[in-house]
């Protein structure tokens, strides 16, 4: 449908240029997508099209899923979906209609299942038809420049979308009915891009700089040297045995074994509260808000319990397989950071520094010495109201740039 055929189609039909309107002020809102979604059938509907359901397939740029959809039925409420990356395609995906648009380079399909003689090629159509659908209508829309026409490979990772209309009324779609789902289309992929791309970069700010950090870069915390002090628990978690092992096997195995422990750590962290900032070769770097909670340390330290133990359980069933398997060492302290943005103007960091990010460091060193892979600090040690496990005194040791003796203690489970 050419740009003049778009204008004469809002010109005779006020519906198409409110929705149009309507959808480009969501856009500019930053409405959650599945409530957009959700409102634009809804009008539809309103404006007489008969809608039985709509769905949206979307690619997406995020390192576990690579596309995203999202599911309207008359009867039902909206869902969201997220497909995963997998080296080949599912079979329900190679005999959809989507695809075939796809790999045949067609911006829009019609069937009319419902007056159908012989079953339609495409399984789902049959699956709906059964359901009571009679029409079927889907528009796809890549998000650039590309001309009509032009197939797209299952390896394309270009942006864009289809979107598929179905109805159950005896006689289906009217022209009317099509002329404004295809003049309305074009604003309904701007929504759609628009909110795409919000949500990509929460995801991938969220993935790459940790949750919290991610959400105060997003809320505007993006100039070199904003930040504030918090009072927060301070995690440093390493691999032991990772750099002997590094000479040992292969890189692609290595980077297999990095991930597979950091997942377990990363899990245990984030479902006990913590935000991890980042990654350091082997280690990483975590904290705990205690403005966000009240019970930080007690947190940080049952998180370390059920580390030490999901740890050993771990590290088990990779020796049954005959992986390599690795120990860890975890130092806990708790005090006042400066939390924000440090580095250059064009490459940023957001982390934490201060004093008592030295002070966790310095017991980090204390592992070999002191034989204890879980190391505590006194301030933390103090400061938790119900621990999970008994703390153990190791005595009080003078560190590595800290001018007072400090006190250190382990976990001890019994």
């Amino acid at each position: 449908m050419t740009t003049d055929t778009l204008r004469q189609v809002w010109l005779q039909d006020a519906r198409a240029a409110d929705l149009a309107s309507w959808l480009i002020d969501a856009a500019i809102v930053g409405q959650p997508q599945l409530a957009i979604l959700e409102a634009y059938c809804e009008k539809l509907v309103e404006m007489g099209v008969p809608l039985m359901r709509v769905h949206v397939t979307q690619t997406a740029l995020h390192p576990v899923y690579g596309g995203v959809g999202f599911d309207w039925h008359q009867t039902q409420a909206p869902v969201r979906h997220e497909y995963a990356h997998t080296e080949e395609a599912p079979e329900n995906w190679l005999v959809s209609p989507f695809f075939h648009m796809m790999s045949n380079g067609l911006s829009v399909y019609r069937e009319r299942i419902g007056d159908a003689t012989a079953p339609s090629r495409f399984p789902v159509l049959n699956e709906m038809r059964a359901l009571g659908a009679t029409d079927y209508l889907a528009l796809a829309r890549l998000f650039d420049d590309s001309e009509d026409g032009e197939p797209v490979g299952l390896d394309d990772r270009r942006e864009g979308a289809i979107v598929s209309w179905m109805s159950q009324a005896a006689d289906g779609f009217s022209e009317a009915d099509i002329l404004l789902i295809r003049a309305t289309f074009p604003s309904l992929c701007l929504t759609l891009k628009s909110g795409t791309h919000q949500q990509t970069a929460e995801d991938l700010l969220g993935i790459y700089l940790g949750r919290d950090a991610g959400r105060r870069v997003l809320s505007g915390e993006i100039q070199r040297g904003s930040s504030r002090w918090i009072d927060a628990v301070i995690c440093y978690f390493d691999l032991e045995g990772f750099t002997s092992m590094s000479r040992r096997i292969e890189g692609e195995a290595l980077i297999a074994m990095l991930n597979d422990y950091f997942g377990l750590v990363v899990t245990r962290i984030e479902e006990h509260g913590g935000n991890v900032l980042k990654f350091m070769g082997d280690g990483l770097l975590a904290i705990f808000d205690r403005e966000l909670l009240s019970d930080a340390s007690d947190r940080a330290l049952r998180m370390a319990t059920a580390l030490d133990d999901k740890m050993a359980g771990h590290s088990s069933a990779r020796s049954a397989k005959g992986l390599p398997i690795l120990g860890y060492t975890m130092a806990l302290h708790a005090g006042r950071v400066l939390y924000g943005n440090i580095g250059a103007d064009e490459r940023l960091d957001f982390t934490v520094i201060g004093p008592e990010v030295n002070l966790a460091a310095r017991l980090a060193d204390m592992h070999r010495p002191l034989g204890q892979h879980v190391i505590v600090s006194e301030t933390l040690a103090h400061d938790v109201k119900d621990p999970p496990v008994d703390l153990v005194s190791l005595g009080r040791y003078m560190l590595r740039g800290v001018d007072q003796p400090q006190e250190l203690f382990t976990i001890y489970k019994g």
